[in-house]
């Protein structure tokens, strides 16, 4: 059987996860694209495909068939794939951080939140913790940014007031970032990098300051003085590869 109705209620539900609080609601998303879709596939989330008429995938998961028409009405694209998934988030949290922590304070840009998951995986990051104001995790730009890493990583949701003095507690430094001053993290030493948090903040403000107080250390990228600052995603990117060196 092939959809073709949008009153059809299993279109509905589809339309509604495209926005945030059904997809707190349902504690489920949808992802697009091949690469996604068996990126999600690998990690067991996928509860049920999506797939415009004709198309063929030999994943053992239940399926729905849809026309273009409707593909193209539930998708979040200007170009919609052929193919998608809707994904159950997951159940429980890991608490288990592991030693090479990123704790992101209320970034706002989709694709920028996206971006740094991917370096994160890349620089082999443990857990990736979120303030309760950062953008949504599950927001269908964050989710094609990452370029299904997010499916490789730990990631959680925390007060960052409350988070870094845990980790402190935990015996590890926690690492602020800044334009300028503090300390040029070209100058860690390895046993600096062995075992850290490094939180960055908001792409107009940074840090917060609150939160730059509380903070071991303040670390910044040294550059030359004609640019004012990185873009957040660029920035973090940087400071995940020092801290890898």
């Amino acid at each position: 059987m092939v959809i073709s109705s949008l009153d059809n209620e299993k279109i509905k539900k589809y339309k509604k996860l495209q926005k945030k609080k059904y997809r707190d609601l349902y504690h489920q998303y949808i992802v697009e694209g091949m690469h996604l879709v068996l990126e999600a596939y690998k990690t067991g989330v996928i509860e049920e495909l999506i797939l415009e008429e004709n198309e063929i995938i030999p994943l053992p998961i239940p399926y729905t068939y849809v026309t273009k028409e409707i593909m193209k009405k539930i998708s979040s694209l200007d170009t919609p794939s052929s193919v998608m998934a809707v994904c159950h988030k997951k159940e429980k949290e890991n608490d288990n951080f592991g030693n090479r922590i990123l704790i992101l304070d209320e970034i706002q840009d989709p694709g920028n939140l996206g971006t740094i998951i991917r370096s994160a995986v890349a620089f082999s990051i443990d857990t990736i913790i979120l303030s309760e104001n950062t953008v949504d995790l599950y927001n269908p730009k964050v989710l094609r940014a990452t370029q299904g890493m997010i499916f490789h990583v730990n990631i959680i949701i925390r007060n960052a007031f409350e988070i870094v003095p845990l980790l402190q507690n935990y015996g590890i430094p926690v690492y602020g970032t800044q334009v300028d001053h503090g300390m040029d993290v070209r100058s860690l030493t390895k046993k600096d990098k062995e075992r850290f948090a490094l939180v960055v903040g908001n792409e107009g403000n940074g840090v917060r300051l609150e939160i730059s107080s509380m903070c071991d250390r303040n670390l910044y990228i040294n550059m030359n003085d004609s640019v004012e600052s990185l873009n957040v995603a660029v920035a973090t990117s940087i400071l995940l590869y020092e801290l890898g060196r």
